[in-house]
């Protein structure tokens, strides 16, 4: 890291230039394209993924005791995983579906998807948040030749250089959830993102609240960090510029620690598995019996095990928490999973 390279641009922390690039004027996640035009979630490898949520959906519908119940997408992109799940769900429920993201509201939106750039209050249903809590932005911390944690500085060309030593509840954070013992290691300070999500939970009077996303929890941080870019479906340098997203893995366990007790965090394949998403490949008797439904139910299998996959979105971690009705009523009852 050197000053030299950098001489009359703006220092700034990563949670600054990262808030700058990919929300201020002419931001990545601003563009027309949307995060779809350069990389390929969940939401948008397979329809199952929408089936999945679709059903879960209907599980909080039943445990509220209501056919009326809201779907609140957090991090919506362009609505394509409310749209998907409101055509999974057809009739079956009265859904309020509500997109929560800062860019516009995109042409050709299904009329029923409500667009606001807030978390509404008073949510009794499913509040779903996928691959939002890695875009949420945070500083970078490293442990310099001393010791030291400082703040990690960034030029809007990506060039490094350390800061002031971390303090106050950043410092705590560290301590609590992401020590960092050896120089040169380093870390991404999640605390502005545990409070995104602790404010997203709390909009909840009743439900569920589900964030999924690349993570890692404390028994296994990686020792570097995972700060990295992305731009037309390949990793990049993180450069602050609104050129790529920056993006960094999500220390899921914190966040889950920051809402109510009983919070679950599971694995993508687990959790997908729960809710009827299996990569097993259909019986080969069903090729002489119904090719047609053969062929479909082989392509079904193989977009199950992508989304499903070891080393892959399979890895993905889902937390999820309850929330009970205040007042003890519909809904109220106990109970864990998918």
């Amino acid at each position: 890291m050197t000053d030299e390279t950098c001489q009359g641009q703006e220092w700034q922390g990563w949670r600054e230039a990262t808030e700058r690039a990919l929300y201020g004027p002419g931001g990545f996640y601003l563009r027309p394209e949307g995060p779809a035009g350069h990389f390929r979630t969940s939401v948008h490898a397979s329809p199952l993924f929408a089936g999945a949520v679709a059903r879960l959906l209907a599980e909080v519908a039943e445990e509220l005791g209501t056919d009326e119940v809201d779907l609140v997408d957090v991090g919506a992109g362009r609505g394509e995983l409310l749209t998907s799940v409101l055509a999974a769900v057809g009739s079956s429920l009265t859904v309020r579906a509500v997109a929560v993201e800062r860019a516009a509201r995109p042409d050709g939106l299904d009329p029923r998807v409500e667009w606001t750039n807030r978390v509404p209050r008073g949510v009794r249903g499913l509040l779903f948040a996928n691959e939002w809590l890695d875009n949420v932005p945070v500083d970078v911390a490293e442990a310099d030749a001393d010791g030291t944690v400082r703040y990690v500085e960034v030029a809007p060309d990506g060039t490094e250089r350390l800061g002031a030593p971390v303090t106050g509840p950043d410092a705590d954070w560290l301590d609590r959830w992401w020590p960092l013992r050896e120089p040169g290691a380093r870390a991404e300070i999640g605390r502005p993102r545990d409070e995104a999500w602790a404010a997203a939970v709390a909009s909840l009077a009743a439900g569920r609240a589900v964030a999924v996303d690349y993570a890692h929890v404390r028994a296994a941080r990686p020792p570097f960090g995972t700060l990295t870019g992305f731009r037309d479906g390949r990793e990049v340098p993180p450069v602050p510029d609104g050129s790529c997203d920056v993006t960094s893995h999500v220390a899921l366990d914190a966040c889950g620690d920051s809402g109510p007790p009983g919070a679950e965090l599971v694995t993508q394949r687990e959790a997908l598995g729960r809710l009827g998403v299996s990569g097993a490949r259909p019986p080969l008797s069903l090729a002489s019996t119904d090719p047609a439904g053969y062929v479909r139910a082989l392509a079904s299998a193989g977009e199950a095990a992508e989304l499903t996959a070891r080393g892959g979105l399979g890895d993905f971690l889902w937390l999820s928490c309850r929330v009970r009705p205040r007042d003890g009523g519909p809904g109220a009852r106990d109970g864990r999973g998918y």
